[in-house]
């Protein structure tokens, strides 16, 4: 991922969409809702990250920087992005209605539900990072300012669909269970740490890296998205957490009603 033409658009987008939910959570407390300060911070982290590695300074040689992009706009990001519950709050602040029924339709829909189904969101978003840097996509994206644009953009929206599928956290389509999300997880990230140990060993087709560039890059990209992948499973353990005690008190409670009463 380069700082391509895409760049500046989607900088201004995280901005604006930043300034949203916080004005969007401020209204929501306002008029007594509850909605926790913790998920507005993460918000904004998700959008400084992405922004950050669209536009901001990333050390090193032009692979590791690359892949220190790669880290922050595809995976990091958007892991922050679907941790926040941003549909949430956007179906909590549109009131009954035409925009609503819609949003909440195209969410229920089963092109949704496809498009989230875990597998097929890992598929999509490791698919591509394997096109990427396993076939001649990678040259063709540096000779083409275009085709790396809507490269950048795909990473984006690859990585926040695998994030949301894995998390499950907003109102969507095909609430799947938390061991075929937790499975994926296990595969995607396996998936990414091959082709990062393969990137240790061999450049994408086409490219000369210096070997020591190349390995820095290598192993950034193993560790970094060792750390993200830790976080969103992080998330699915608190899921389970919070599910194991809501099954407990139902169970205690059933065993609290005297037998006469059932």
């Amino acid at each position: 991922m380069t700082t391509g033409p895409v760049a500046a658009p989607l900088t201004l987008a995280c901005v604006l969409a930043a300034v949203v939910y916080t004005m969007g959570a401020a209204r929501l407390r306002r008029r007594g809702d509850a909605w926790s300060w913790r998920r507005d911070c993460v918000f904004a982290a998700g959008c400084a990250a992405v922004v950050w590695g669209l536009t901001g300074p990333v050390p090193g040689g032009p692979f590791t920087a690359h892949t220190g992009r790669h880290l922050l706009t595809a995976m990091a990001g958007p892991a922050l992005l679907a941790v926040a519950r941003p549909l949430t709050l956007v179906l909590r602040l549109l009131p009954p209605g035409r925009p609503r029924r819609g949003l909440l339709r195209v969410a229920h829909s089963p092109a949704a539900g496809g498009l989230l189904f875990p597998p097929v969101a890992a598929a999509v978003d490791l698919g591509g990072l394997w096109l990427l840097y396993r076939t001649d996509l990678w040259g063709a994206a540096h000779r083409h300012a275009l085709l790396g644009g809507l490269l950048e953009l795909h990473m984006l929206l690859a990585g926040l669909l695998f994030a949301m599928a894995v998390c499950r956290l907003d109102p969507v389509r095909g609430r799947y269970g938390l061991p075929l999300r937790a499975v994926t997880l296990l595969a995607a990230g396996a998936a990414h740490a091959v082709l990062a140990k393969g990137l240790y060993l061999s450049g994408p087709p086409g490219t000369a890296f210096e070997a020591a560039d190349l390995r820095a890059g290598a192993q950034l990209m193993y560790y970094g998205g060792d750390a993200v992948e830790v976080f969103l499973a992080l998330v699915l353990a608190v899921q389970w957490y919070a599910a194991t005690g809501r099954r407990r008190a139902r169970q205690a409670a059933r065993g609290a009603v005297p037998a006469g009463a059932r």
